[in-house]
């Protein structure tokens, strides 16, 4: 008896999403809601310097300060670098540069000169916005301390399938790789409403990251002012044994952060919080024990999404349908998703890598350096997954040896070049190791006669790369493992320092 094509292979196909609207821009349907919501209020900084920015008043300041960037004498899709702390007017400054037709590069304020210079070499901006503490880049483009403001201006219109926004994301090159998306990628988001947050417009979403990192500036801010929703984020320096108390104060309905963050709060006394719904997770795995830990302690469940750079989550468990035990959900409904190897949808329960379809609206429009490659239809990831017939997905790893630190993707040859021809080390490889369950870091595994000093490689480290790319562990060897094609072996790396005894 024969077997429909559609249940046997690894492929979740539900029809496309209704398509995005056109004229479109990404800022003004964001702030779509805050002519009828007034004085709501859209953000809430708690803790600390806290804050309250309504609807009203955050929509006047964004169209104030595109007025302004304008009025520097910018062009429609020249692009803007941010070198911006922790505070508000990241986000502000993100959605005023779209608003004004602009290109934003919401670069990390972590970054070191030589990061930053970097990124500026491969952008080129026509202006960078410039906050004190932060490092500044070697670059021509003119510096503003402070956001212009001027009259306001109306949303630049447009095609939704022209360049919004570039984010940088750790690549397998050894150097951070610009990732370009369209104005429609807001679009595309809705489907995590249902998929993965349950959202509501009377909800009251707090993220535990900063403003300037892409997961809170999507998860914690767009996504619920695209809702009319409230968002929610701590003051810089709110220590983690503090959060819990402040979801309880300020009665967030839905809390989202790292998993490292939720492993931190459950180190300490956590008060019951009536309003909180349920957590969301990304940007690495969810510990099973941490999830449980969560559930036990505060009567809620931790809603786990798996994505990426290039099209953000597309795969989540949701209130609605909680992903089973041992999965990362399904495929957002609107999304259309394959487990594929060469090309080529592989059988259900079969390994391979997780493609997406190349008319999802919110895929990248392709790196700085080239347009989006895809395999027929699809656009092939390095995460290897396998899909059952219900279309389940289960994270079985990477393809390449990315390394993840505390939500952020972090390339071993970004680390490793760092190291080149550092004193007497004649070679290194960064691992991820694990040291304790459930609690990964980043090593750096070097060749040399002897052991090196900590005190200095940690110096060196924190000269040249962001905190979030810096080993934690430095270890010695006389010589580093290589496969038969002369590459570094850094997962044997990894397990034998896991289990020196196997």
């Amino acid at each position: 008896m024969g077997t429909s094509p559609l249940v046997m292979q690894s492929v979740f196909d539900h029809g496309p999403p209704p398509p995005c609207p056109s004229p479109f821009n990404m800022a003004a349907y964001v702030l779509s809601y805050a002519p009828s919501l007034g004085n709501k209020p859209a953000l809430e900084v708690v803790g600390g310097d806290a804050s309250v920015l309504t609807y009203d008043a955050l929509c006047r300041r964004v169209q104030r300060v595109a007025g302004g960037l304008r009025a520097q004498g910018l062009n429609i899709g020249d692009r803007v670098l941010f070198r911006l702390g922790n505070t508000p007017d990241f986000p502000i400054a993100y959605l005023a540069c779209i608003w004004a037709g602009l290109v934003p590069i919401p670069a990390s304020s972590q970054l070191t000169k030589r990061e930053a210079t970097d990124i500026a070499r491969q952008t080129q901006p026509a202006l960078i916005l410039h906050q004190d503490g932060v490092s500044l880049p070697d670059s021509a483009a003119p510096v503003l301390g402070e956001l212009p403001e001027a009259a306001e201006i109306p949303p630049v219109m447009g095609d939704p399938d022209r360049l919004a926004y570039i984010v940088f994301t750790s690549g397998t090159s050894g150097r951070p790789t610009g990732v370009r998306h369209a104005h429609r990628a807001i679009w595309a988001r809705r489907m995590m409403w249902d998929g993965w947050y349950g959202l509501r417009q009377d909800d009251r979403v707090m993220h535990a990251g900063a403003f300037n990192w892409t997961y809170t500036l999507g998860t914690g801010l767009m996504d619920p002012w695209s809702m009319g929703a409230t968002a929610l984020i701590p003051s810089a320096g709110v220590p983690s044994d503090a959060l819990a108390g402040l979801v309880a104060k300020h009665n967030a309905s839905i809390f989202a952060a790292a998993p490292g963050v939720y492993r931190q709060m459950l180190k300490f006394a956590v008060p019951t919080m009536p309003a909180l719904r349920h957590g969301l997770s990304a940007g690495e795995s969810l510990p099973d024990a941490v999830r449980i830990a969560w559930q036990e302690t505060t009567g809620t469940d931790i809603h786990e999404a798996l994505g990426m750079s290039e099209c953000s989550t597309l795969v989540s468990g949701s209130p609605t349908r909680p992903a089973r035990k041992g999965t990362s959900g399904r495929p957002q409904v609107g999304r259309r998703i394959a487990v594929v190897q060469d090309g080529a949808p592989v059988p259900v329960d079969t390994p391979g890598l997780l493609a997406i379809h190349r008319d999802d609206p919110g895929l990248m429009l392709g790196t700085l350096d080239a347009d989006l490659v895809t395999e027929g239809a699809w656009f092939v990831t390095a995460d290897t997954v396998s899909m059952g017939a219900d279309g389940d997905i289960t994270y079985l790893g990477r393809s390449d040896d990315m390394m993840n630190a505390g939500g952020y993707r972090v390339s071993p040859l970004e680390v490793e070049a760092a190291f080149a021809g550092y004193a007497a080390m004649t070679g290194c490889a960064a691992v991820t190791v694990e040291v304790k369950a459930d609690t990964e870091v980043i090593a750096l595994f070097y060749s040399a006669d002897g052991p090196l000093q900590d005190e200095a490689l940690r110096a060196h480290a924190q000269a040249l790369l962001a905190r979030y790319k810096q080993p934690r562990l430095y270890i010695h060897r006389a010589t580093l493992p290589k496969g038969t094609n002369g590459k570094l072996n850094r997962r044997l790396l990894r397990y034998a320092f896991e289990d020196p005894h196997d």
